[in-house]
């Protein structure tokens, strides 16, 4: 599975907070950023849980 952050990203950090093995928030773009190019597979959940969860709609997951 893949992630990735759109423009769309508001930088509310809730992804951070709520996964921070996989997202951190970049100062310089002002928005969150995926750490991996594959998400692990015991964090596949979490992720999934971040996407449903942000409230800009941000998050795209690729299967």
């Amino acid at each position: 599975m893949k992630a990735n952050i759109t423009k769309q990203c508001m930088g509310d950090r809730n992804c951070n907070n709520l996964c921070s093995e996989v997202f951190e928030y970049d100062e310089d773009k002002l928005m969150s950023i995926v750490k991996f190019d594959e998400i692990p597979e015991h964090l596949e959940a979490i992720v999934r849980q971040a996407a449903e969860e942000c409230g800009a709609e941000a998050i795209n997951i690729e299967e």
